[in-house]
């Protein structure tokens, strides 16, 4: 069996930084320590000066296969993950058609099995009548459910009271939630419309998803979540106000109401539409540098649970368009890494609470069977990344299909070296190697 030795790395795991070596046989990590040196391995990289850390788990990505392979598929957006340092994703059902059957959730593990160099779950997707199907999941080797609570990209919204009390009640194990009042957003549309017409500015969007919109449909979720002792996860938190719905008292472990931030809200804020348009238009809106400073602290003091991405790509000339018809979301997994890193470097966050909130937690959270550490015995999902080796975004180095970012043009000073995923080297310096695909995530739940 393969064994490869990484030396003298700053080992970055479960609140430490050490010096270190890892021994990695076949797909897991054999041992972790000092002087490991003496060990007979087929490969050996000094890791001198550079930072290992565990492979970044991302719980939210749109990688637009079946249906929408114009704007990205389970292999190029999973190359664009490990070009990053994301070993593990989980991956939404608005696809086309939409996950809403077990055959077509299982559609998608077959596409993934030939094709996503990372390893990969799949949500299955809550329609307003396919309980039945929905109870058929198997949450040993499925995530979890997602629930639209308000209409992004796609038509997967879930309105009806009845329904929701339904999957809430009886869906045993992770429900995971896009929370977004519908009736607030279609007023402020009616509105902003009335207005400008057609022509509404891209300065709008928070307004019209508005911070209002998100409070009422997070705190209407929680309430039955708690109402029905719900497993509950509710995505992408992007107002100050919500982050006040969520609790830092008890560890991660006995949370049954959990959160997740993603990048583009830590990174960016409403005074970036007028230089960036519609290449930031998500759902939820980037809001007030406020909100992305709150979030933040939500954050680092463990109201927030994990960092993702909600990476979901769509064509630059897609995006190049009016506020209405150009679609919310964008390309986000190559670079969620190097900016968390980059934040690291401006000092405010520590390397620890990034590899906690990227790597630790989902493994926590989903119960992800042996990933997500640096450990004896587990798979060897890793990451080896310098953090004083600058690059600079462009087309040229950009991986996911669609060929944009909104990064582009930004230096960042950390750079992924390589991205081991169950100890195949997925990619190294700018290559990637297809001779082994990532595998299904599985989940210690009963």
């Amino acid at each position: 069996m393969k064994t490869l030795l990484i030396t003298n790395a700053n080992i970055v795991n479960e609140g430490k930084v050490f010096e270190g070596d890892v021994l990695i046989r076949g797909q897991y990590i054999e041992a972790v320590g000092k002087n490991l040196a003496s060990h007979t391995a087929n490969e050996v990289i000094d890791a001198k000066g550079k930072y290992l850390l565990p492979g970044v788990i991302d719980d939210q990505v749109h990688f637009r296969e079946p249906g929408l392979t114009h704007k990205g598929n389970i292999r190029s957006e999973s190359r664009a993950a490990v070009a990053g340092g994301v070993t593990s994703f989980m991956e939404m059902p608005n696809t086309n058609p939409p996950t809403f059957t077990q055959d077509l959730l299982e559609q998608k593990y077959v596409i993934a099995s030939h094709s996503s160099l990372a390893n990969y779950s799949f949500f299955m997707g809550a329609a307003n009548d396919n309980l039945d199907e929905v109870m058929k999941t198997d949450i040993t080797r499925v995530c979890g459910l997602k629930i639209f609570m308000g209409s992004s990209t796609g038509n997967l919204l879930v309105d009806d009271p009845k329904t929701l009390e339904q999957f809430f009640s009886r869906f045993p194990s992770l429900i995971a939630a896009h929370c977004e009042d519908e009736a607030t957003i279609r007023k402020n549309t009616a509105e902003f419309k009335a207005r400008y017409g057609e022509e509404v500015p891209i300065r709008c969007h928070p307004l019209i998803r508005s911070a209002e919109a998100c409070y009422l449909s997070s705190s209407f979720a929680i309430d039955l979540a708690r109402k029905n002792g719900t497993r509950f996860h509710i995505l992408h938190i992007s107002t100050a106000k919500e982050t006040a719905l969520f609790d830092n008292s008890i560890p991660l472990e006995k949370k049954l109401i959990t959160a997740e931030a993603c990048i583009h809200h830590l990174w960016f804020n409403d005074s970036d539409y007028d230089r960036l348009g519609t290449f930031i238009k998500w759902n939820p809106a980037i809001k007030t540098a406020h909100d992305q400073a709150e979030v933040f602290k939500a954050v680092l003091d463990d109201r927030i649970d994990v960092i993702a991405t909600d990476h979901a790509p769509h064509t630059r000339e897609e995006k190049q368009n009016t506020y209405f018809k150009a679609p919310s979301g964008g390309p986000l997994v190559q670079h969620s890494l190097v900016a968390m890193l980059e934040f690291y470097h401006q000092g405010k966050i520590t390397l620890e609470t990034i590899v906690q909130k990227m790597s630790h937690n989902p493994a926590i959270l989903f119960r992800i069977q042996k990933r997500g550490f640096i450990r004896e015995g587990y798979f060897a999902d890793l990451v080896l990344a310098d953090l004083n080796d600058p690059w600079t975004v462009g087309q040229e180095n950009i991986v996911a299909q669609c060929g944009w970012s909104p990064f582009e043009g930004a230096t960042f000073r950390s750079k992924v070296h390589h991205t081991f995923v169950s100890g195949h080297r997925a990619y190294s310096n700018g290559r990637f190697d297809d001779a082994k695909h990532g595998e299904r995530l599985l989940f210690d739940r009963k």
